[in-house]
């Protein structure tokens, strides 16, 4: 094992430098954290008013408010999914990165287990990005519902709806 004091400075910048990349992953990967976040707190407040919506409806509204429920569930599921594919990915880039710097102090073969974190890494920020969007399709499809639903109802009450 080479004594870290006789590495060349040349030596330990490049190890810097390598390690920069990762950073830059990590910075992805906590801004993608942010916003599943935000969105899964957009889907709990949607959550709550149906709930409270759901005390007193009638019949056929408790119907419709169970389903747009079930629907939320799923939206927050795929959304726990994504968080902890993103979560992993940045676990794996920090092992990556940790990996880096003990084999540039050490005389192993590190590079098949950095190959493997950083792979890792992003197979996982992969994965969370196509979580992330399948609940914004559904997310989509679930304001395309509830607009159905309001023609729908201005449709009963006798209102005419809206051609748009």
């Amino acid at each position: 094992m080479p004594d870290p004091a006789s590495l060349a400075p040349e030596d330990i910048a490049h190890v810097i430098q390598v390690a920069l990349a990762p950073a830059f992953l990590l910075t992805a990967l906590a801004t993608l954290l942010n916003v599943f976040s935000t969105r899964l707190g957009r889907v709990a407040d949607k959550v709550d008013a149906a709930s409270a919506r759901l005390i007193g409806a009638d019949p056929k509204e408790a119907g419709r408010l169970s389903r747009q429920l079930s629907y939320l569930r799923r939206r927050s599921f795929v959304l726990d999914v994504a968080v902890v594919l993103a979560c992993s990915g940045a676990a794996m880039t920090g092992a990556a990165v940790l990996t880096l710097f003990v084999g540039a102090l050490r005389d192993a073969a590190t590079a098949s287990v950095l190959f493997g974190c950083f792979g890792v890494a992003l197979v996982c920020t992969v994965a969370a990005i196509a979580a992330f969007l399948v609940e914004i399709l559904m997310a989509g499809r679930g304001v395309r519902d509830e607009v159905d639903h309001q023609k729908d109802e201005a449709t009963d009450r006798g209102a005419r709806p809206d051609r748009n």
